[in-house]
């Protein structure tokens, strides 16, 4: 449906990265484009608003790498990381097939750019699969951590910054607000 496909990247420390990646998939499914929304680091025993809506749209499909990752704990313990890494590189170059054949019009890979700058993902690995999609495939990244590499990669660039957060006062993540 597209007539050239671009690159996204929502970025920075503040709120609503994947809410605007949630945001663009309803408006591209609305214009009658398939989208595929991955989240990395978001297990499928995840119980989120957005699967629970996006779930009910023919032309949305929305899945997550199939590990178990605490963002406290993980990042201390090296055989987490290490089958993080596996794993997601095994679903990146699945992705990136799916791309190369335009299977959707619209591919988010929601908390990809954190992986990045995380070293669970290759800069590498996700710059191959921007540059063998299908030319009218529209790439949205998301996460913390934009390299100056990475964003060179991209067409748009935002930057979420966090002023005032609700966390800053110990209010915990409200179900159907923050997830």
């Amino acid at each position: 449906m597209l007539v050239k496909g671009l690159v996204q990247i929502y970025t920075g420390d503040g709120k609503g990265k994947t809410t605007a990646a949630l945001g663009l998939a309803l408006r591209a499914a609305g214009q009658g484009n398939k989208v595929l929304i991955y989240q990395f680091l978001k297990p499928p025993c995840l119980s989120t608003g957005e699967r629970t809506a996006l779930s009910s749209l023919p032309s949305v499909k929305i899945e997550s790498l199939d590990i178990q990752w605490d963002m406290a704990k993980s990042p201390k313990d090296p055989r987490a990381i290490s089958a993080a890494q596996t794993a997601i590189y095994n679903a990146i170059e699945r992705l990136a097939k799916s791309a190369m054949n335009r299977e959707f019009d619209v591919l988010i890979l929601d908390e990809i750019v954190y992986c990045i700058s995380k070293g669970l993902a290759s800069i590498e690995d996700v710059k191959k699969l921007i540059e063998t999609r299908d030319p009218h495939v529209e790439i949205i990244l998301t996460g913390r951590g934009a390299t100056p590499e990475l964003i060179a990669l991209a067409d748009l660039v935002t930057e979420m910054k966090n002023i005032k957060h609700l966390f800053d006062k110990g209010t915990a993540a409200r179900q159907g607000i923050e997830f």
